[in-house]
């Protein structure tokens, strides 16, 4: 039985543009509409308004899969350095509306979970059905040796969908410095996925990610041409460990960084995979982008810890509207470290009322058709191929990270953004606005007694360097 359409907008005639100028002389008191305008951190206009002279022909683009009325892969995040401990985070997560597990191996800085072979991954894992839930990987150059583990955990299922998530390259552009020659990592990798590609057919083998260009203060453009670029440089790995073209494009997954400015965060998303279908046709590939949308750390602050609820909220509506195929969200408490089970609690219950009251997974691409969304993502794309054949020419991303013209451009893109806090056209609560009157809390220090020593990653070789991309905080800017 359908409900019958109210037509609410009968006996009202459409708005004219002059009409809205007439109301916005109103209330700006003087100031023309100009006033209204505004730059992305890319210089990219935003309009005050779009309307159908605006209109442009829909950008090419495969929107994320909404393969059930979830929508997208809740996926949560386990760190904890205590095995036992991150054993039952993990489970705990699963048996509370996750889907998904990405597991932070600690590579020898005192982070994630110190694994250091298959007996050590296997003891996290133990009562996680890895046909069931996804496991998904962050190893840094220890990469090749987690996926090793992970194969040889989940060998009782062949049909496990796991993430490897092998990303040298971003390890690289962190850090400033690979064990060894970044190219002989990336080969590595490639070698270790073709291998392991047969076992696990439905396995995800790399991670093309430019989340590391944003958390240096880079801008969305860059951070979208860096995924892109890294994408191309995996793929001609996979290719010369002997897949097709067609079957290391399938390997591929895509890293993005959402913050807590929804529109801009869409748009972020929806470019990505504008950036992908153009790279994807031009190697006569017809693969659909698949993206793992990652809250930004840049963005929490220590200052008002409770308003990083609100920014977690605004970046996992962001990722849902702008079709991520996996969320990851952070927790209001990692500026001050490790989060606890509450904080864990509140940011995996985040995306279930975004999913379960609001219903996000139930519509495809439902930013797509907006003016002002098609415009910006237009714009954006543009902008972010730009730089993408710019990386291309400095002879791939490698050779760009080497020669720095990544890092100038990371450097020039942070300084638009301290201007930007400086001036007040970006605020932060709780830091620039509305200062709470509670302690700042000190960040918890880092537990190195249960870390061990982590294997080598060193390849033979020289060591490869390039400018380092170190991450920031907003509230560091300040």
């Amino acid at each position: 039985m359908s409900s019958p359409v109210t037509p609410l907008a009968d006996g009202f005639s459409a708005a004219t543009r002059a009409e809205w100028l007439a109301l916005v002389a109103k209330t700006l008191k003087g100031a023309g509409p100009e006033s209204l305008e505004r730059q992305t951190a890319d210089g990219l206009p935003v309009a005050p308004l779009y309307t159908a002279e605006n209109r442009l022909t829909p950008l090419r683009l495969t929107p994320g899969s909404r393969i059930s009325e979830r929508g997208w892969d809740v996926r949560a995040f386990v760190a904890d350095a205590n095995l036992v401990q991150a054993n039952t985070e993990a489970l705990a997560a699963l048996d509370s509306g996750a889907d998904s597990l990405l597991l932070k191996i600690d590579a020898g800085d005192g982070s994630g979970l110190a694994v250091h072979n298959a007996d050590d991954l296997e003891k996290v894992l133990d009562g996680v059905l890895t046909d069931l839930a996804p496991i998904a990987l962050d190893a840094g150059f220890l990469g090749p040796d987690a996926a090793r583990w992970l194969g040889s955990v989940a060998k009782a299922s062949p049909g496990a969908p796991l993430s490897l998530h092998l990303d040298p390259l971003s390890a690289f552009a962190a850090s400033g410095v690979s064990p060894g020659p970044i190219e002989a990592h990336i080969n590595a990798a490639a070698s270790v996925a073709a291998r392991l590609c047969e076992a696990y057919p439905r396995a995800n083998q790399f991670l093309a990610s430019g989340s590391v260009v944003h958390e240096a203060g880079g801008s969305p453009a860059w951070e979208i041409a860096v995924t892109a670029a890294s994408a191309v440089a995996y793929g001609k790995a996979l290719v010369g460990a002997g897949l097709t073209m067609s079957e290391a494009f399938a390997r591929i997954a895509l890293g993005v960084s959402v913050d807590a400015e929804p529109l801009g965060a869409i748009a972020k998303l929806r470019a990505t995979r504008v950036v992908w279908t153009r790279i994807a046709e031009a190697c006569a590939v017809d693969m659909p982008a698949r993206v793992e949308a990652r809250s930004s750390r840049r963005m929490l602050t220590r200052a008002d810890r409770w308003t990083n609820l609100i920014r977690l909220t605004s970046a996992g509506f962001a990722a849902a509207v702008g079709g991520a195929d996996a969320i990851v969200l952070g927790a209001f408490t990692d500026a001050l470290g490790p989060p606890d089970a509450f904080a864990s609690r509140m940011s995996r219950n985040a995306q279930l009322i975004l999913m379960e009251e609001a219903h996000l997974g139930r519509v495809s691409d439902p930013a797509g058709g907006s003016w002002a969304m098609e415009a910006q993502t237009a714009n954006l794309a543009r902008a972010a191929w730009n730089a993408f054949v710019a990386i291309e020419a400095a002879g791939g991303l490698v050779e760009a990270l080497r020669s720095g013209v990544v890092a100038a451009a990371v450097s020039q893109n942070r300084e638009t953004l301290r201007a930007a806090l400086a001036s007040g056209a970006l605020r932060v609560i709780g830091v620039t606005d509305f200062k709470s009157a509670e302690p700042t809390p000190d960040p918890q220090p880092v537990d190195l007694t249960l870390q061990g020593t982590p294997p080598d990653p060193r390849q033979a070789g020289d060591d490869s360097r390039c400018a380092p991309l170190s991450a920031v905080h907003l509230e560091g800017l300040v």
